[in-house]
């Protein structure tokens, strides 16, 4: 059988992802396509998050409650199996009718025919912030109920102890003066981590933290005029730049090869004066330090402070057989009541500025504000291309090379030559 070329990435992924879900179909019980009599099933990445998944299964309960027509059936999955189990499904068209996606995997799922475009709702979605908004060729596949921001956690009294500047939003940190405030509070001896910047974290951590300092030097993960290649962009001089200032904070010993498994308490005990990491510790450093605590906007690196944008979100497959009742759940869904509760049980950004309003903290005003600022301001979605899992994959593993002493260009260039191979095998996904 000659195969499509322009779905090979899809297939590969399939033929690795089998094993995993049929482990699934076999533990979980039905996991076939929904939608026939009128239940609609609903896959989660979820089952290891109790609040998430318990705010999810109360909307379910609600949208049951309001009619009679439909019922949503809840499966959830472990994380780390779940888009193995998604992929392999496609390949049986036993997907489910409602299911969650990473924002950056939208391009990929969309163009592999797994999404079906969202039907009816963009009044509805114009207000919502628009990194949670999953679009692929000028349609729109799923919208998220959150987002997060990236943020340099410290303490007040820790910059005023070593006389360093706290920054704003208006006013960020400039490289140098980063690197300034690295190096004194390194020089005092204080703390075994002038900062830390989570490399223990594994998956998606990697492009989503750090492409927004490669960004944020002037480089990128490929050319966003066509995204045909890297070449001049994941390979150019600023991405040299920032390949070596990124090796550099280990081999200054401004922040440690490998964090600790647990970054965000290694803070929280005074091992680390400045920690790099996501909107969701701040619930447990402010329990630590109260008003002591400061969420710092990322320095600016030359090319402007930037965050990743986009996080989980909610689509419609194609492989739905109501997808009239589908679409009905999603716009039952998106009321700003469940994006409240959806945010809040995340301890992460509300999507709409009505739903801020109703989450403690989010509205005007009030702490946790910042983060909805910088989000608006700074946040950088990641290529818009059904290639980005591999251009993902790519730079996860030139990254970790990088910190590990591998040599920035030679690394980069290739990269870019793998990520420029996979594209055009692909037939550059059109």
């Amino acid at each position: 059988m000659k195969l499509n070329p322009t779905k090979r990435l899809a297939v590969g992924l399939l033929a690795a992802a089998l094993p995993l879900s049929l482990a699934a179909c076999a533990k979980g019980g039905s996991s076939s396509a929904g939608g026939a009599g009128g239940e609609l099933t609903m896959w989660t990445h979820n089952a290891g998050n109790k609040d998430e998944l318990a705010s999810i299964t109360q909307i379910v309960n609600d949208y049951n409650k309001s009619q009679t027509k439909y019922k949503v059936k809840i499966q959830a999955f472990p994380q780390d199996s779940y888009n193995q189990s998604v992929v392999a499904a496609a390949a049986s068209k036993k997907l489910p009718c409602i299911l969650d996606i990473d924002g950056p995997n939208v391009p990929n799922w969309a163009w592999a025919g797994y999404l079906a475009p969202l039907e009816g709702m963009d009044a509805t979605l114009s207000k919502f912030l628009p990194s949670v908004i999953g679009k692929y060729n000028g349609k729109t596949y799923s919208f998220g109920y959150y987002d997060v921001a990236l943020v340099n956690v410290t303490r007040k009294s820790t910059l005023d102890k070593y006389g360093i500047r706290v920054p704003t939003i208006d006013q960020p940190w400039t490289k140098d003066e980063f690197t300034a405030a690295l190096k004194k509070i390194k020089a005092s001896g204080a703390f075994q981590n002038p900062l830390d910047i989570a490399t223990s974290f594994t998956g998606e951590w990697w492009p989503y933290a750090y492409s927004p300092m490669l960004q944020s030097f002037g480089g990128d993960l490929i050319n966003r005029t066509d995204y045909k290649s890297a070449d001049g962009a994941l390979n150019s001089d600023k991405a040299v730049e920032w390949a070596k200032w990124f090796r550099s904070l280990v081999t200054d010993g401004l922040a440690p090869l490998k964090s600790g498994a647990d970054p965000a308490k290694d803070f929280v005990n005074g091992k680390t004066a400045i920690l790099y990491n996501g909107t969701w510790t701040a619930t447990d450093t402010r329990k630590a330090f109260g008003k002591d605590t400061l969420f710092l906007p990322p320095a600016d690196l030359g090319n402007g402070p930037k965050i990743g944008g986009g996080s989980w979100q909610w689509g419609v497959s194609t492989n739905c057989a109501d997808p009239k009742g589908a679409m009905d759940y999603m716009k039952f869904a998106a009321q700003d009541k469940y994006v409240a509760s959806v945010s809040s049980a995340t301890k992460n950004i509300p999507a709409t500025d009505a739903a801020a309003t109703q989450v403690p903290g989010y509205g005007p005003g009030g702490d946790n504000q910042v983060f909805r600022d910088y989000a608006k301001k700074y946040a950088v979605l990641r290529p818009i291309t059904p290639g980005y899992p591999f251009i993902a994959t790519e730079f996860t593993k030139t990254a970790q090379d990088i910190l590990n002493g591998a040599d920035p260009k030679g690394a980069l260039d290739q990269a870019v030559k793998d990520i420029d191979a996979n594209q055009k095998s692909n037939g550059y996904f059109k």
